[in-house]
């Protein structure tokens, strides 16, 4: 076995892979390629990167390979693994907030890529984007309302709460903050890339979740969607990317044919109907809604039991901060531990039967 102490610059695996040697290819010699290569109006890495506190530029990688780094090593990112995209407890094939994150990083990057845009600003924004959401999904929104003089924005709280720490380029925060299609259009041109891809990629998997666990069947979609997307996730993506990616270099700006993008717009709003919006969803998110608030209005009352990297002058503002960076699982165990809730009364799944009291 090899030690850890061997000598890594001659230790290796018997290789019959030969590669030529040379210096690696460091940051400032991929900002060169950026500038060379990438279309006009895509943002160019520089040094560091412009950030709110000033930082000394990476030898090896750009300002946003960089901030891509931080946010997939955060404690923000990993918890999106135990965090609701539609339904709580999901089975082991319905996606997380996780598997979300990464499904836009893959649609975004690929429109990214076709187009000359920044690729590791892209991905930055697209796997950061929903760091800000609470557990819960969306119905947490709704729940933080209530203790926020200006509401609750999962993309201005991921930006400005969730990944602060990071000291992220501001390009990224943009996109990350203004990704949701109610907030201004994001000032590069790979966050509006990511705004779409995020629209892509959950009107797609969120139907093919829905389909899996019996809530909607596929032959029910309008046939003005299933004939210019189909009524499979690949084939959806296919049209949808591709409809992107043409639209950035025939026209010059980020958006879709007037056909795709009816399709597309038609697709969300089935799923709306259907999904989101049918009696079971909002059950769970009363449900839902109801052990946030009570569980933010418990840690305003006891700050003591916050833990000590939570607590501050401002009660309100350091008891929603806590529960919004719960998982489900984690907010819904503290429901029952800190405010005696039956485990009757947590939200339950939609579909194949799991949740609380399976």
């Amino acid at each position: 076995m090899t030690g850890h102490g061997d000598d890594l610059v001659t230790a290796h695996r018997d290789s019959h892979v030969h590669i030529a040697t040379g210096a690696p290819i460091g940051r400032e010699a991929r900002e060169a390629r950026e500038a060379q290569w990438l279309r006009p109006g895509a943002a160019l890495a520089s040094g560091a990167g412009n950030r709110a506190r000033e930082e000394q530029p990476d030898s090896e990688r750009t300002c946003f390979e960089r901030d891509r780094d931080r946010i997939v090593h955060s404690t923000a990112f990993r918890r999106l693994a135990g965090k609701t995209q539609v339904v709580v407890y999901p089975t082991d094939h319905q996606r997380t907030r996780l598997t979300h994150a990464l499904e836009v990083a893959q649609v975004a990057t690929s429109v990214a890529r076709a187009v000359g845009a920044n690729v590791p600003l892209t991905e930055a924004i697209a796997l950061g984007h929903d760091c800000g959401h609470g557990p819960g999904g969306h119905a947490s929104e709704e729940a933080f309302d209530a203790f926020l003089p200006h509401g609750f924005d999962h993309g201005p709280w991921g930006a400005d709460v969730a990944l602060a720490e990071l000291n992220l380029c501001a390009e990224t925060l943009d996109g990350i903050r203004n990704h949701s299609w109610s907030r201004p259009a994001p000032a590069t041109i790979e966050g509006e890339i990511v705004s779409w891809a995020d629209r892509i990629a959950y009107c797609a998997h969120d139907l093919e979740d829905a389909a899996a666990a019996g809530i909607v069947q596929l032959d029910e979609l309008p046939s003005s969607v299933t004939e210019r997307l189909g009524t499979g996730r690949r084939e959806q993506l296919s049209v949808l990317i591709r409809s992107i990616s043409h639209s950035i270099v025939e026209a010059g700006r980020v958006g879709m044919d007037a056909e795709t993008a009816e399709a597309l717009a038609q697709l969300r709003r089935f799923n709306y109907q259907q999904i989101y919006t049918r009696p079971e969803s909002l059950e769970q998110s009363q449900a839902v809604i109801a052990v946030l608030q009570e569980l933010v209005a418990y840690y305003i009352e006891h700050p003591a039991s916050l833990p000590d990297g939570f607590r501050q002058d401002d009660r309100v503002l350091a008891a929603v901060t806590y529960v919004a960076g719960m998982t489900d699982r984690f907010a819904f165990d503290q429901a029952e531990k800190r405010l005696g809730w039956a485990r009757w009364r947590l939200p339950r799944s939609m579909g194949h039967g799991v949740g609380p009291m399976a």
